[in-house]
């Protein structure tokens, strides 16, 4: 009886020092990746720029470990741990270019079609009930989708001075559909989650054809666009992939926690993958041209949730039906964006703007959902 109560009233009190010892551990970390910022851009400003790369890859890594301590926070790690690798790309791109004689460009299809197929082993028909339950917001959000981004990317582009390939790039992650990552902000933001998930399905699906038909109109002015081969590309990269998920899903639907858990991170790992190759393939573009590129991703970026929103507004939609809306035509597939830039053959050029989008919408969207969370949807 005493022996119980001992455990039972111990307990709590060696949680707590868990708990304790953990949060100190937590907080050391973010102490070290200071220090380890501080010393980067001290030596960057005494001129060894050159040598303070394994210092920022360092800061970067650390600052991801003790986000993780803390519950508000922890869903930046994963941006962090992108910013990570793509300094170590920056500094070190021959790793990330070719792997003993085999070019590493060659894996960004094949994880595109991994990330796809993740996509499809998570839908069901029950995805695309929401074109029946809530026909107007669906029209509004794919409409919004294929038309706010694909036209700011095409004024962004004219006006700025990018080589025409790069400003292609620019159109490119316009005219690319949402993905799975605009379905967790909207349920982090307290969006609808069903319509989130119908709009970023059927947006997905309608890819192979609007995709390359926006992408000729606008970004045609730019470089030369085989629609019909893009069709082709993109029809191999997500249809194809999402069918096979289809099919996995429904044969294994019993298992479906299993594969619900695995793909999510298979996903975020291709996409970082996807990310950093491009990035080495395209260093001295971003080296020249980079702060300004950021600029005009934001931009786009940032005006995507603020048009899509009042659009949504002015149709007279529920409050929580615009932020579901702001969210998916914000929020692009980068990754397939960037897989349509290596079938093109311009990986380091038109699939630059796609890189650098993807970190930072996932940025602006966590920051966005975590300001909309707290606010009451009235």
């Amino acid at each position: 009886m005493f022996i119980t109560f001992g455990i039972t009233a111990g307990t709590p009190y060696r949680y707590k020092k868990t708990i304790m010892i953990q949060k100190r551990i937590y907080t050391i970390l973010l102490i070290a990746a200071a220090c380890s910022l501080s010393w980067a851009v001290a030596r960057s400003f005494m001129g060894h720029i050159d040598t303070a790369g394994p210092l920022f890859i360092l800061f970067f890594v650390l600052l991801a470990i003790g986000l993780r301590g803390y519950a508000s926070l922890k869903g930046f790690s994963y941006t962090v741990v992108i910013f990570a690798a793509v300094t170590a790309a920056l500094y070190y791109p021959d790793y990330f270019l070719e792997l003993r004689g085999f070019t590493l460009a060659a894996l960004i299809t094949p994880l595109i079609q991994l990330i796809m197929f993740g996509m499809g082993t998570s839908m069901s028909v029950r995805d695309f009930a929401g074109v029946a339950k809530m026909p107007k917001g669906v029209i509004i959000g794919v409409v919004c989708q294929f038309t706010i981004m694909p036209l700011m990317g095409y004024t962004l582009a004219s006006l700025t001075d990018f080589s025409p390939e790069i400003a292609a790039g620019i159109i490119l992650i316009g005219c690319a559909p949402s993905g799975m990552a605009s379905n967790v902000i909207c349920y982090l933001a307290k969006g609808n989650l069903a319509l989130s998930i119908t709009v970023t399905s059927l947006g997905t699906l309608m890819a192979p054809f609007m995709t390359p038909l926006l992408m000729g109109w606008l970004g045609g002015s730019f470089i030369e666009v085989d629609v019909l081969a893009m069709m082709w590309d993109i029809f191999k990269m997500v249809i194809i992939p999402i069918g096979l998920g289809l099919v996995v899903n429904r044969m294994l639907r019993n298992h479906s926690n299993i594969i619900n858990r695995i793909m999510p991170l298979v996903s975020m790992a291709g996409i970082a993958v996807i990310i950093v190759i491009i990035t080495a393939a395209g260093r001295d573009s971003l080296l020249t041209i980079g702060p300004l590129l950021i600029l005009v991703v934001s931009m786009h970026n940032l005006s995507g949730y603020t048009l899509g929103y009042w659009v949504a507004r002015l149709f007279r939609l529920s409050e929580q039906d615009c932020r579901t809306i702001a969210i998916e035509v914000g929020m692009q597939n980068g990754g397939l964006a960037s897989g349509i830039a290596k079938e093109m053959g311009k990986i380091a050029t038109v699939g630059l703007a796609p890189a650098v989008f993807g970190p930072l919408m996932n940025i602006t969207g966590s920051v966005l959902a975590s300001w909309w969370h707290r606010k009451p949807i009235t």
